[in-house]
C-alpha cells in the first residue's frame, strides 16, 4: 500500500493520502482547501485515482477540501452521519467500510470531542487515523462543539485503545513536530487519558483546561457544513423553507429540523419517511410506527410522486442522512420538509413509542 503523511502549516494540520499500489485507488483524510494544488498534484504524479475524500469530524480551525475535490475530481466524499451536514456524498456510521482497491478503512465512531467524530482504522489493524479525538500524548478538547469529556474517554478505550498495542496511530493534527504514536505508547505516556487514569481523573483533567477559541471557528465550522464551500456546488437556487407548518429550527448546515417530541405529537398528522435500510427498520432502534420506509438511494425516485407542496418528516439513525435526504428534497421543490433532530437514536432516547 501507497502512504504518504502530508502538513498544513497554519493549523497544524495532517492530511494522509492512501492508495492501492496495484490498482492506484486512492484515498484523502482530511484534506485542507489552501492545499488542494498540492494534494491533487501528489495523486497525478503517483498515477493514482482520488475514489474518496473523508473527514474525521466536521474541523473547528481549518476548511475543508472535500466539495472543492469533488468538484475537480468527481470522488465521494465522506463524513459521520452524526456531523451534522447533510451535504457529503456518503454518511458512515459505526462499522461501515470505505474500500480502496484490495483494502478498506473501518469506521469506528470516537465521539467526545464533536457527536461526528470517526476513527478510521486500516482493515489490518496496522494504522488508524484517529482526527481529533486522540492525539499524540493529548486528546481533542471537549469544551465546544458538542464537546463531552466522559464520552471522549469511553471513544478512546473502547475503539481506539482496543486496537492492538502495535498499531500505528495517525493523529488530526500535531503542534510539536511529532508525526506518529501507537496505542501502546499512548496507553503508558498520554498524561490525560493515559497511565491508568480514570475516567473521573480524565473529567478533571479537561474541565481544568483553559484554551482560547480556534482562530478560524466562525469561518470553519459553517464552510465545513456545506463540504467547505459557501455553498453546495449542486444548488443552483437558494431553496425556499416553509415554517409555518412545524417548529422548524434551520441547522448550520442548512438543514430544516424539527424535535422528536413534536414529530410524536403529530404522527398521525404528517407522513412521516424513514431512510434507513431494512435491517435498521427491523433493528434495535426500531422505527416510529406510522413511519414508512423509503431507503435514502431511493427517496428522490420515490419523491417523484409525491405532493411538493405536503409537508414531509424524514427520519434516520441519527440525523445525517435524514438530513441529506431533506436537502435533495429543498432542491427538488418540495418546502414543507423537515428531518427529525437525533433520528431514532434521540427518539430512544426520549423513550418515545417505538415499534419493531
Amino acid at each position: 500500500m501507497l502512504f504518504r503523511q502530508l502538513f498544513e502549516h497554519e493549523s497544524s494540520t495532517y492530511t494522509y493520502l492512501l492508495a492501492d499500489a496495484q490498482t492506484g485507488d486512492a484515498v484523502l483524510i482530511d484534506p485542507v482547501l489552501e492545499e488542494v494544488e498540492r494534494d491533487l498534484a501528489f495523486v497525478r504524479e503517483l498515477g493514482l485515482t482520488l475514489r474518496f475524500a473523508l473527514d474525521t469530524h466536521v474541523h473547528a480551525d481549518h476548511v475543508t477540501a472535500l466539495g472543492a475535490l469533488r468538484e475537480r475530481t468527481g470522488c465521494t466524499t465522506v463524513l459521520s452521519e452524526r456531523g451534522g451536514s447533510g451535504v457529503a456524498d456518503r454518511l458512515v456510521k459505526d462499522g461501515d467500510r470505505v474500500t480502496f482497491g484490495r483494502h478498506s478503512l473501518e469506521v469506528r465512531e470516537t465521539p467526545g470531542h464533536t457527536n461526528g467524530c470517526i476513527t478510521y482504522v486500516l482493515d489490518d489493524h496496522s494504522m488508524a487515523f484517529t482526527g481529533d479525538a486522540l492525539l499524540v500524548r493529548g486528546n481533542g478538547r471537549t469544551d465546544f462543539q458538542e464537546g463531552d469529556p466522559r464520552t471522549l474517554y469511553r471513544s478512546i478505550h473502547a475503539k481506539i485503545f482496543s486496537l492492538p498495542d502495535s498499531c500505528l496511530l495517525y493523529p488530526g493534527h500535531d503542534y510539536k513536530g511529532r508525526t506518529a504514536t501507537s496505542v501502546g505508547e499512548e496507553k503508558r505516556h498520554n498524561l490525560r487519558i493515559g497511565g491508568g487514569k480514570t475516567e473521573d481523573e480524565f473529567v478533571a483533567i479537561m474541565k481544568a483546561l483553559v484554551l482560547a477559541a480556534p482562530k478560524k471557528i466562525d469561518l470553519a465550522v459553517p464552510a465545513n457544513l456545506v463540504g467547505g464551500l459557501l455553498r453546495d456546488a449542486r444548488v443552483t437556487a437558494e431553496p425556499v423553507i416553509a415554517r409555518d407548518w412545524a417548529p422548524i429550527v434551520v441547522s448550520p448546515g442548512g438543514i430544516p429540523e424539527v424535535l422528536p417530541e413534536w414529530v410524536a405529537s403529530h404522527a398521525s398528522d404528517v407522513p412521516i419517511v424513514d431512510v434507513r435500510e431494512l435491517d435498521e427498520w427491523t433493528g434495535p432502534l426500531g422505527h416510529v410506527a406510522e413511519a414508512r420506509l423509503v431507503p435514502l438511494a431511493t427517496v428522490e425516485a420515490v419523491a417523484a410522486q409525491w405532493d411538493r407542496n405536503a409537508p414531509i418528516v424524514l427520519v434516520c439513525r441519527s440525523g445525517g442522512r435524514s438530513g441529506k435526504a431533506a436537502l435533495a428534497l429543498l432542491e427538488r421543490g418540495f418546502t414543507k420538509v423537515a428531518s427529525m433532530r437525533g433520528g431514532m437514536t434521540r427518539w430512544n432516547e426520549s423513550r418515545l413509542p417505538v415499534a419493531s
